[in-house]
């Protein structure tokens, strides 16, 4: 299906001179984008581009080389010394000058007769490389590059600096992608120029070429990078509306109902809904109204309350005579979820249920004999609901909990279950608005931005490791008195054994500080635990049996504990901005006072300082998510990247905002214009597809 144009780019890096299988394997592993298999190709080669331009452009004499930069200088050999026992391990050490100084230049476990031929005392050198103060005098140590004269020619002018990996050296990196610039064909313009911010755009072969070997810098910031972010950008902005034109459009079930069912829980609820809650209910029930299939993301602050809005969407499925699945990551997080429609959803005449892989035998079997047919109207679950002997006898709405922590495989495989089924994915992660077009483009958005009336916002304050004791004497007062919170133990490392060990000696330290009275209070999870262990310590907190919660973050600790108002949040620094709040989200669900506490190491970092000083300037999630955007990068917002076109090899969300927006609304205006891409610019934007590994999208439209 590949256009014969691309197939010189997509030949094997194998094919270029010097890349044998173990620098092919080591170049896979460094150029691939996410999930593309082996071997990578020349244009996965092409698209690495670099961070960093060395400008080896200017001489500057020995006087002017400033400590701790990389200046390029001609200097005479004038001593040279231990060349003879440099294979004994010791240094060789040159001195070199020029009318205004001198320098030392060493090597460690160098090869004599490789230096030799330049390092001839007399011999006129060009070198280039870090300059360093060593003792008082300049030192550099093994030089970038060393020539004579004749062959200063050599030295690259604008050399760059490009993410490495073990097993290629810089060298082969850069020759390999000259070797490869070479097979960029002429390709006919995909961008739609008319658009005043892609003006000045280079055509993609030209950008290429500059950021690569351009014969200055302004490739890595300047024209050429945004034209190639652009083109990455605009291919999965197209993939993600031909996926949503050809999965959705037309091929709904119109479920058009009175609201009864809703009516009557709206009626029975002990408080009002929010405004926002009204509006995405609103957008909701209009989706399932159309005959185009519903795939909406309802994104909410934490305790904005999303669940309820998505009973309220199952109560009109079940109106109209078809059932609801509700899948979560967890199954702490199922049960809350199951306890809360429960309690709500008895108003509606709902008939729920709860399918994780703790029910078995006889209780399963009813549960999957009353999917099938159809006594049960609303099941909530964890990846148990996608197992194969699952099945419905009219599954209408799948909602899909936590979306981010789903790849689309297994949200597509649950909306399977049945025929045109309505999709409703939540997330409690505020997202920024760049990041919801660039990694949700097939999703309409519903965005729950006010809280439930009554809650007073969280009091957040940074407080230093030293004052550990202070703060631990005024939690047991607080427990003392009462009041009830977490405390979580900070994320050592990307290991679930070492973050237990340093929960369960913490909860030992916080028993032995809270003395015999309080001691069998402080409880403790972490995802070690069984099932059955995780439900009873978060039902003896709930309780009251046990008044701190000890936990590690491995767990999600989701239970919806109205009078917990104290929150501990230990080496704060190590977490990231939308973790933290998602964090501080476990209290402040009641009308009683909160306090979230983060205790930090000194001395903090910028990135960390920044991050502990927006959560204490604002509770608003959203305003957060964008905070966090601009400190860290999209990488890492939402803590995996899996769902979705989520990798970026070019573009950079933070940067790149005004691309994402636009290639965001020319791609669906395109789709809707040409979804077969039968124009000339449609077999043009073809091409950018294949480019940038967005085939599937290609084979959608066939099929289509």
């Amino acid at each position: 299906m590949r256009d014969e144009r691309l197939q010189p780019l997509f030949r094997p890096v194998s094919v270029l001179s010097g890349v044998g299988p173990k620098v092919e394997a080591a170049l896979s592993k460094l150029v691939l984008p996410g999930g593309a298999p082996p071997p990578a190709t020349l244009i996965d080669l092409l698209l690495h581009l670099p961070i960093a331009v060395v400008d080896r452009s200017q001489r500057v004499p020995l006087r002017d080389a400033q400590p701790g930069t990389i200046a390029t200088m001609d200097v005479q050999v004038a001593d040279v010394r231990g060349l003879d026992s440099a294979r004994y391990g010791r240094p060789v050490r040159i001195t070199a000058e020029d009318e205004t100084g001198d320098i030392e230049i060493v090597y460690f476990n160098a090869r004599a007769d490789w230096l030799a031929p330049t390092y001839s005392v007399g011999n006129t050198i060009t070198i280039s490389g870090k300059v360093e103060l060593w003792n008082g005098n300049r030192q550099m140590v093994h030089p970038d590059y060393a020539v004579t004269q004749d062959k200063a020619h050599t030295i690259p002018v604008f050399e760059r600096i490009y993410p490495m990996t073990a097993g290629v050296s810089p060298k082969l990196l850069r020759k390999a992608i000259a070797a490869s610039l070479p097979s960029v064909p002429d390709l006919p313009e995909w961008i739609d120029k008319s658009y005043p911010a892609l003006h000045d755009l280079p055509p993609f072969a030209e950008a290429l070429q500059a950021v690569h070997v351009g014969d200055d810098q302004t490739g890595l910031g300047g024209t050429a990078r945004r034209r190639l972010a652009y083109d990455e950008i605009l291919s999965g902005q197209l993939a993600l509306a031909l996926i949503r034109h050809f999965s959705i459009t037309g091929k709904g079930v119109a479920r058009q109902t009175a609201g009864a069912r809703a009516d009557r829980l709206i009626t029975a609820l002990p408080f009002a809904l929010t405004g926002a809650q009204v509006r995405a209910y609103g957008e909701i029930r209009a989706d399932l109204a159309s005959k185009d299939r519903m795939v909406r993301l309802l994104q909410g602050d934490v305790g904005a309350g999303k669940t309820l809005v998505a009973l309220l969407a199952m109560a009109d499925v079940a109106e109209s005579g078809a059932q609801s699945a509700l899948m979560a990551p967890t199954e702490v997080l199922a049960r809350q979820h199951f306890e809360t429609l429960s309690t709500f959803g008895e108003a509606a005449g709902l008939s729920i249920t709860i399918l994780t892989g703790r029910e078995k035998g006889q209780t399963r079997n009813r549960i999957l004999e009353g999917l099938a047919n159809g006594s049960i109207d609303v099941v909530v679950g964890t990846h148990a609901l996608i197992q194969d002997p699952v099945t419905f006898n009219d599954l209408g709405l799948a909602v899909i909990d936590e979306q981010h922590r789903f790849g689309v495989s297994q949200r597509l495989k649950l909306a399977d279950k049945g025929k045109a089924v309505d999709l409703l994915a939540m997330t409690a992660t505020p997202i920024p608005r760049t990041l919801i077009m660039a990694w949700y483009g097939d999703l309409d958005v519903s965005k729950l931005d006010e809280k439930p009336a009554g809650r007073k916002p969280i009091e957040t304050r940074a407080v230093p490791m030293e004052r550990l004791d202070d703060v631990v004497a005024r939690l047991k007062s607080a427990l003392e008195s009462g009041l009830k919170g977490y405390w979580i133990c900070p994320l050592v490392e990307e290991s679930d054994e070492i973050d237990l060990t340093a929960a369960v000696e913490r909860h030992k330290a916080l028993q032995d500080a809270m003395g015999p009275v309080l001691a069998g209070r402080v409880g403790l999870i972490h995802g070690r635990m069984k099932a059955e262990e995780k439900d009873a310590a978060m039902a003896a907190f709930k309780a009251g049996d046990t008044r701190l919660l000890v936990a590690t973050t491995v767990v999600e600790v989701g239970v919806d504990v109205r009078d917990a108002t104290i929150m501990v949040i230990e080496q704060a620094e190590r977490f990231g901005l939308s973790q933290l709040h998602q964090l501080r989200g476990r209290i402040g669900r009641g009308a009683e006072q909160s306090t979230c506490l983060m205790i930090y190491k000194s001395p903090l970092g910028a990135t960390a300082k920044a991050r502990l000083e927006a959560l204490r300037e604002t509770n608003d999630g959203f305003v957060l998510a964008e905070r966090d955007l601009e400190l860290r990068g999209a990488g890492e917002v939402l803590g995996t990247r899996q769902s979705g076109f989520k990798d970026f090899n070019v573009a950079d969300p933070a940067l790149d905002k005004d691309l994402i927006a636009l290639a965001h609304d020319d791609a669906r205006l395109m789709v809707s214009q040409d979804p077969h891409l039968r124009s000339d610019r449609g077999a043009a934007l073809r091409l950018v597809l294949q480019l940038f590994r967005r085939d599937s999208a290609i084979r959608l439209m066939a099929s289509g």
